[in-house]
């Protein structure tokens, strides 16, 4: 007991300084004050068909280790006056449902040391997210029709086109709507039904920027949500009838693209130095002649300023050729079979990086 009347003493059991929160002694203090509060069980959403997390109201991917990490971060509350805290976990799986979250704990309160053990259980239930239910109930947003200009699309580019799709949702934030509901192909093209009209232009952007070719977009008004139109995206993207390094026809001479503007595109005069932007307006009555599969790579014989000789594939004969407005010497041309003549190209980029897929003729 506390000497005198007026000295200090715990107000629990009486006993002397020092003291510390609500004016009591350690023992008391510790028995009345805890560093955290731990729930027995906590619960977390997993969605039954792809796994995703609910979080808060949002479902995301996250790891097992993150989401045990968000339990205790919403649900062990720490007293107000802590510091110094310390806190680490280790996981023990119970069942499919059910796992053990065993805490380990450390922190100051009025400058006295707590260390606490606490366990929580977090339990499992199953659960449907609304990109799931909207799957499962055919949902749709915007619908992408690739088409190609004046001729159909071969196999090889509805592979090439689809296979961009991939590279964009790869590339593109977790969001739980860009999946695909449909596709397939349709008379002269390809349809592929998106669940979210954000993605279908992301996608329709990258064909353009990466193929060439043009967007149009079209709205329709399906319904009305809370007082706002609900509408539905139709994108068109038409691809040129021709790749960048082909020969063109174009106002009476003969072309290559050399790359894609936002509205058309560069292109290179063969027979001399010429370069000049187009439109796909102005683009829409060229003729392609020849494709860049087409191509073939030979070897010079002999050379003068402006002529070379070279053993002409079709036949085994000796062939001249006029040499390109910017040839340097080298020799090895590229040829292009054009109105059943063989024509020497001026080199473009593009050439170097399709250089292996030319055929070789030497002598």
């Amino acid at each position: 007991m506390a000497e005198g009347l007026g000295g200090d003493f715990c107000l629990v059991c009486g006993s002397e300084p020092p003291l510390f929160s609500g004016r009591m002694c350690e023992e008391c203090t510790r028995k009345r004050v805890k560093l955290v509060e731990v729930p027995e069980n906590v619960p977390w959403v997993r969605c039954a068909r792809c796994g995703i997390v609910e979080i808060q109201g949002k479902w995301i991917f996250i790891s097992e280790e993150n989401i045990w990490n968000e339990l205790i971060q919403r649900h062990v509350l720490f007293h107000k006056g802590a510091g110094d805290i310390g806190l680490a976990f280790e996981s023990q799986t119970i069942s499919d449902r059910h796992t053990l979250l065993h805490l380990q704990v450390e922190g100051t309160i009025d400058e006295l040391v707590y260390t606490e053990e606490h366990t929580m259980r977090a339990r499992m239930a199953n659960g449907v997210c609304l990109t799931c239910t909207r799957q499962a109930g055919n949902y749709f947003e915007a619908t992408v029709q690739v088409r190609s200009s004046g001729r159909r699309l071969s196999d090889a580019e509805f592979k090439t086109l689809r296979a961009s799709l991939d590279v964009v949702i790869e590339n593109l934030s977790d969001d739980p709507m860009f999946f695909i509901t449909s596709e397939g192909a349709v008379t002269g093209g390809y349809d592929v039904v998106l669940g979210s009209k954000g993605l279908a232009r992301a996608w329709g952007r990258h064909m353009a920027s990466n193929f060439g070719g043009h967007i149009s977009e079209s709205n329709s008004t399906v319904g009305r949500k809370d007082g706002i139109d609900v509408t539905r995206l139709t994108l068109l993207y038409r691809k040129p009838g021709y790749d960048l390094g082909d020969v063109v026809k174009w106002k009476d001479n003969f072309w290559r693209p050399a790359s894609w503007s936002k509205d058309g595109a560069i292109m290179e005069r063969i027979d001399r130095r010429e370069r000049t932007g187009a439109t796909w307006r102005d683009l829409e009555h060229s003729n392609v002649v020849c494709q860049m599969k087409d191509f073939i790579s030979v070897e010079l014989i002999t050379e003068d300023s402006s002529v070379g000789e070279f053993l002409n594939p079709e036949n085994w004969q000796m062939t001249s050729v006029r040499l390109p407005w910017d040839y340097k010497g080298d020799k090895k041309l590229l040829l292009a079979r054009i109105e059943d003549e063989w024509m020497a190209l001026q080199h473009l980029g593009i050439d170097d990086s399709k250089s292996d897929e030319f055929q070789i003729k030497e002598d």
